[in-house]
């Protein structure tokens, strides 16, 4: 199987971690070999509910007994996506009330991107430095790392860059810009988090010269950070929210919201403005709408805080200089890339799962499925410890 994953299946690195899966139920992934991998990343964010969760299986079998795919997005009216939209537009403030439901969330910020321009009539898009909204064309315009972008010039043009939470620099946000796009919590760049009311100057601004603010809650949306969305922190309403990961607990969905005046420019003029063959597909939507009826209907993301502090205690160790982040996205900041290295390497061996961050090479992600225990927080913990212990003692 390791011999025809590589032949066969295109890769994303030259060293894929390569653990040969067989099945997933709660924390924790079982391999082939029979062992368990208890789970601190959850898919990249995706499994918030943990994998193989029931109530998401359940809807999912109820919805593949009636109908799949029928149509393209749009056109015929599907149970599912109905239910998960006005759900949705129930639990996030006016004037946030109509989602377009997508394949991904990259798709989702292309789409985004779209209509931002097709509601101002204006082409420049400001983004951070060091931000990640995905990898289509569309996304990846928005990045500013060099050694990322350089091999698929051209991009998409009118992109420009600002430092996230740097106030002095939001007069470059002009009549000309069509929207600000950031992410609400800095992923990539190592859980960097809005200080100092960043992101209502950000939105006064936007509101003073016309632009639109798009905020991506990709990553920390859906419960992560103790809130349903983690703008809700901050004081602010985006014009345009951007969602995916786990919003239908690890089905491949994204989608974007926003008021019915500015999404129903996709609609016309011309006709068809964005248009996706799968897109709220009736049985990923089943798992979406489940998805948030389980968030909405537990203390499951409230209990994400008070699970975040028992990480904090735990995660104490000479070569750790910083746990950032909120909630279960947590990144934990190594004294240096090679002890960041060493320790997702070392804890794979001891099967816990560990992942890096894209910009910030100190860091090691800590993003687990919501449901985890504060046994199984303690169990990782320990082994987090243990291997940190033993680097240290290599280091003297």
């Amino acid at each position: 199987m390791q011999t025809d994953f590589k032949k066969f299946q295109a890769q994303t690195t030259p060293h894929p971690l390569g653990l040969e899966v067989d099945y997933a139920k709660g924390s924790y992934i079982y391999t082939t070999d029979g062992e368990a991998h208890l789970d601190f990343v959850a898919g990249v964010s995706a499994c918030g509910l943990g994998h193989s969760n029931p109530k998401i299986i359940s809807a999912i079998k109820d919805q593949l007994d009636r109908y799949m795919h029928v149509m393209v997005y749009g056109e015929y009216v599907q149970k599912p996506a109905v239910e998960f939209a006005k759900l949705l537009a129930e639990n996030l403030p006016k004037p946030l009330s109509k989602t377009y439901l997508v394949n991904s969330g990259t798709e989702a910020i292309d789409a985004s991107m779209k209509l931002a321009r097709r509601a101002t009539g204006r082409q420049e898009i400001i983004a951070a430095k060091n931000c990640y909204h995905g990898n289509s064309f569309g996304a990846l315009s928005l990045m500013d790392y060099e050694e990322r972008i350089a091999p698929f010039r051209p991009l998409i043009p009118e992109i420009r860059h600002i430092n996230f939470n740097a106030v002095d620099e939001l007069n470059q946000i002009t009549e000309e810009t069509a929207a600000v796009i950031l992410e609400t919590i800095q992923g990539g760049a190592g859980f960097i988090e809005p200080r100092n009311n960043y992101l209502r100057k950000v939105k006064k601004r936007c509101e003073e010269v016309g632009a639109l603010l798009i905020l991506d809650e990709i990553q920390p949306g859906f419960g992560r950070t103790g809130k349903l969305f983690s703008f809700e922190y901050y004081g602010i309403v985006p014009d345009i929210l951007v969602i995916g990961k786990a919003m239908a607990s690890g089905m491949p969905i994204g989608g974007f919201v926003a008021s019915s005046e500015l999404m129903d420019q996709l609609s016309d003029h011309p006709k068809m403005s964005h248009i996706t063959t799968f897109g709220g597909n009736p049985v990923i939507a089943s798992a979406a709408l489940a998805t948030l009826q389980e968030l909405l209907n537990s203390n499951l993301i409230a209990e994400t805080l008070e699970k975040e502090k028992l990480f904090r205690k735990l995660l104490k160790h000479d070569l750790i200089e910083e746990v950032r982040g909120k909630g279960m996205m947590i990144g934990v900041i190594c004294k240096s890339e090679d002890m960041a290295n060493q320790l997702v390497l070392e804890a794979k061996k001891n099967n816990l799962i560990l992942f890096w961050l894209l910009y910030e090479k100190k860091a090691v992600r800590i993003s687990p499925p919501l449901t985890i225990s504060n046994e199984e927080i303690e169990k990782g913990c320990r082994i987090i410890i243990g291997i940190l212990d033993k680097i240290k003692t290599n280091l003297t």
